[in-house]
């Protein structure tokens, strides 16, 4: 059985290489668009009204939300606060 690394590395080439660096800046993108929806559903809030408290559309909050859309720090930065009440933090893994 394969493991998900090993078919990473064959389907996109080792860590570091440009596929597979391509792959996974894709897939944070992706990720941080499910969070994204996740927090807006467990806090009973529409795309819409999320976009009210956050002075958006809701076409940009569905993008983000789809991976259809980069997403700057300090827009995610406003909606996490402005929209749930909460801080952004980051970390970096070395």
């Amino acid at each position: 059985m394969t493991s998900f690394t090993d078919h990473l590395d064959q389907q996109y080439g080792k860590r570091g290489t440009e596929d597979r660096e391509s792959f996974e800046e894709g897939f944070e993108a992706f990720k941080l668009g499910v969070m994204l929806q996740e927090l807006r559903k467990n806090n009973g809030l529409t795309q819409e009204q999320l976009a009210q408290k956050c002075g958006t559309t809701k076409t940009y909050i569905s993008r983000i939300e789809n991976n259809a859309s980069d997403i700057r720090l300090s827009t995610l930065m406003r909606i996490i606060r402005e929209g749930f009440g909460r801080q952004l933090k980051l970390s970096l893994d070395y």
